[in-house]
């Protein structure tokens, strides 16, 4: 059975506008100057806790904003998140196409849940996998090994593709040899995805890349990103 391995933010959830004003209500909480938009913008997808470093928050203030943040965030998450439209649709016709699918996010996997019940996906996934804070798992490479083991999936053996639309996804799969096919509608900068397998216009475009037989080779090598 082959298995596609999804992101959820800017993959199949237009979570951007929410993201983006928690998070600079929770940057302004701990006292740090608020970044503009589309600075912020760039942290929807990678995890916080390697992400708002990178503006200049100390690693107290980081703790702080990641806690502010959950706080409101995840109060409303689920039911203010849309859904990208066509990707209910799009679901069902990989399902009825025999594919398994299951989620790969750096969203705590509780809170990943509870979106994709809120936005009616759950019935289309076998598992929903995302981060651990209690157990360490942090970050888009330990989500995705994380799915691999739970799927009992080795993909030097077993056909399975991660979609995605940041570089962390690329980085992500490439860690478990895992293929990545880029999605040209979410939130990534220009020449982000270069690394890789495919890049995908639109859901249509992104089905028939799914049919072909070449991105489901196994391979691509481990930390190959």
């Amino acid at each position: 059975m082959r298995t596609v391995l999804l992101d959820l933010d800017g993959t199949l959830v237009d979570s951007a506008p929410t993201i983006v004003e928690h998070l600079a209500a929770a940057i302004a909480e701990v006292g740090f100057p608020v970044p503009d938009e589309a600075r912020l913008r760039r942290f929807v997808g990678p995890p916080f806790e390697t992400a708002l470093p990178e503006l200049g928050l100390t690693p107290e203030q980081t703790a702080a904003a990641i806690v502010a943040y959950r706080r409101s965030y995840d109060a409303v998450a689920a039911t203010v998140t849309p859904v990208f439209p066509g990707v209910p649709e799009f679901l069902a016709r990989l399902r009825e196409e025999g594919l398994r699918l299951a989620t790969a996010t750096s969203k705590p996997e509780e809170l990943a849940r509870k979106i994709v019940a809120g936005t009616g996906l759950d019935g289309f996934f076998d598992l929903v996998g995302g981060a651990d804070h209690v157990a360490g798992r942090v970050g888009k490479a330990a989500v995705v090994g994380s799915v691999l083991q739970r799927l009992r999936l080795e993909p030097a053996r077993h056909p399975v593709v991660l979609i995605g639309d940041r570089h962390h996804d690329v980085d992500g799969g490439a860690a478990h040899g895992v293929p990545v096919i880029g999605v040209g509608w979410g939130y990534a900068e220009p020449g982000e995805l270069a690394g890789a397998r495919r890049l995908a216009a639109d859901l249509d475009d992104l089905a028939a890349v799914l049919r072909g037989d070449d991105v489901w080779s196994t391979t691509v090598p481990r930390d190959a990103a």
